[in-house]
């Protein structure tokens, strides 16, 4: 709410005590601790808390004052809003990914068995734990691999290659167990930004018959969903084609691509049976990953490492390329030296390359996304 109503305006304790003491007969005892004014100032602090909250229920009547800037609060008053559009908050969405077991040949793992990072007794931080979502044999190298899901949903259990180490199911025979892939597509349960977002999409952006916009807000309304690209006719008439990311901007994984083709055209037949109408066949597929490979040589401040300012790098790329993602398809050259011209640590920098070529900018297919690919700084 931007600004607050007239009607509101002058609502403080002491503007409103004013205003009741003025109505009284100007022959009376109305100086501070008289009987007057001690009767009616509890009536003017009640009225200005009257105000206060009258101020607070006007801006959560609206979508952009309901909503809260802070990722881990959900507004309840930006839940009914979006509500009244038939929009709902996505759900937390667990992480997925694949262990691979070492033991004796032909040994059989349950589905469910549950296995974990190692907690940190430094920092406190807890173990993250990820049950299989089937069995495995192990081969006759005393090899195995298997899906896993983590126990609990949220972008927590995202974790890089190598981490899931422990073996919190105890299963004879098995000697180790390592993630060799990052464990990714992990979300958090909906933020009230991109609730936000979603409902001026669905109310501005109005999606009707089955065009463009309407297969965004469909995709969209499955919980992990980031961002949507949609291929009219893309694979002649009567074909839709959805590339898909995650709320990291990455590729979709294949669950989450399996949960919104169930939801938007499951037979993918053309007969109607998800959200998309009678007649187009859709197609739900994962955006294809296009690394972007940075290499610089860098001129750093004495009290800066390599190691240190490669971070920063990755950091700020990967910001920036989340930006772009299905937003605009050029990753511009100027803008990855800009980003390393920001890093205090960085003085100057020469024979920036990225994916080989120099001064040049890179474009996205439809299909694609950009991603961090690897950083090879040197002095």
């Amino acid at each position: 709410m931007a600004e607050i109503p007239r009607y509101l305006e002058d609502q403080t304790e002491e503007q409103i005590m004013q205003r009741m003491l003025d109505r009284l007969p100007a022959d009376l005892d109305k100086s501070e601790g008289s009987f007057l004014w001690d009767a009616e100032a509890p009536v003017a602090f009640m009225l200005s808390e009257a105000a206060l909250w009258a101020q607070e229920l006007l801006r959560r009547g609206f979508a952009s004052t309901a909503a809260s800037s802070d990722s881990n609060f959900r507004s309840e008053e930006m839940d009914l809003r979006a509500g009244e559009h038939g929009i709902t908050r996505r759900a937390a969405v667990a992480a997925q990914g694949a262990v691979r077991f070492a033991g004796t040949p032909g040994k059989v793992i349950p589905a469910g068995t549950v296995v974990a990072t190692l907690a940190d007794e430094i920092s406190g931080e807890a173990s993250l734990e990820y049950e299989t979502v089937s069995r495995v044999e192990l081969g006759e190298d005393g090899l195995g691999s298997v899906g896993v899901r983590a126990l609990i949903a949220g972008k927590e259990s995202n974790v890089p290659a190598g981490t899931v180490t422990v073996l919190s199911t105890p299963v004879s025979g098995v000697t180790s167990v390592t993630n060799v892939e990052v464990i990714k597509g992990g979300a958090d349960i909906e933020a009230d930004t991109a609730l936000l977002e979603r409902f001026y999409a669905k109310v501005r952006n109005q999606g009707t018959s089955g065009n463009k916009s309407q297969y965004v807000q469909w995709a969209s309304e499955v919980p992990g969903v980031g961002a949507t690209r949609v291929i009219p006719l893309w694979q002649g008439p009567g074909t839709v084609g959805l590339y898909l990311l995650d709320t990291d901007k990455r590729a979709a994984g294949s669950d989450l691509v399996a949960a919104v083709q169930k939801y938007v055209d499951p037979t993918q037949d053309g007969q109607g049976e998800g959200v998309a109408p009678a007649g187009p066949v859709v197609n739900v597929m994962p955006a294809e990953e296009v690394p972007m490979n940075i290499q610089v040589k860098l001129t750093l401040a004495s009290d800066a490492t390599l190691a240190d300012v490669r971070a920063l790098i990755e950091r700020g790329v990967t910001a920036y390329l989340k930006q772009l993602a299905f937003a605009d398809p050029l990753v511009r050259y100027t803008r990855i030296a800009a980003i390393l011209l920001d890093i205090p640590p960085i003085i100057d920098y020469s024979e920036l390359t990225v994916n080989g070529v120099s001064d040049q900018n890179i474009e996205m297919k439809a299909s694609q996304v950009a991603v961090l690919g690897t950083v090879d700084v040197h002095e």
